[in-house]
């Protein structure tokens, strides 16, 4: 019995300094000079017409990661330009159904109508349906020792997640999105 007690009380401290490490580290130093603009997260202002008639507009938007770090929050730049994932189920547009166009949080892009949104039950905004076929682009990821397709803003090459074909019909693809990534832009009532 205490041999398996001690073993217990090792592996669990083990997996508490573990996960100190993984999320403490996490944290770069860039993160650190910009923790006071973490609690807010950047946000466009831009209208529903603005949007859709943005949703023909194809000028690629360049930036220096220097220029993203001043105007994205950290949140935002570790997920849209280093590729991060935010928690499941916690996020902002996880459970949110409001109409209106969903757009890329770094650079305006129409990505998205929430027509094409519903609950995959993955913890994360989804869409089974870009706004116009040229919106978002595809990578190969092969991070986590898995291969996935990551979904990019074809207008700023930001990541905004992943695409799988577990989707609804008719194209039963589910576009499975970080909500840091996005804005929603709410239809004028």
């Amino acid at each position: 019995m205490t041999d398996w007690f001690e073993k217990t009380i090792f592996y669990f401290i083990f997996a508490v300094v573990a996960a100190g490490l993984f999320f403490g580290c996490s944290k770069t130093e860039s993160d650190h000079d910009h923790s006071v603009r973490e609690a807010r997260t950047f946000e466009l202002e831009i209208t529903y017409d603005e949007a859709m008639s943005d949703s023909l507009n194809n000028d690629k938007v360049v930036k220096s990661e220097e220029e993203w770090k001043e105007i994205l929050s950290p949140s935002q730049y570790r997920i849209l330009r280093k590729g991060g994932t935010e928690m499941p189920f916690v996020n902002k547009y996880n459970s949110v159904y409001d109409d209106g166009i969903y757009v890329c949080a770094a650079c305006g892009n129409p990505l998205f109508h929430s027509d094409t949104k519903y609950n995959s039950r993955s913890g994360w905004p989804s869409f089974w349906k870009p706004i116009r076929e040229n919106a978002v682009g595809e990578r190969e990821d092969n991070s986590l020792m898995m291969t996935r397709t990551e979904i990019i803003c074809n207008r700023c090459d930001s990541h905004l997640g992943h695409v799988f074909d577990d989707g609804p019909e008719p194209t039963g693809l589910r576009y499975c999105m970080n909500s840091a990534a996005l804005t929603l832009v709410e239809e004028d009532k």
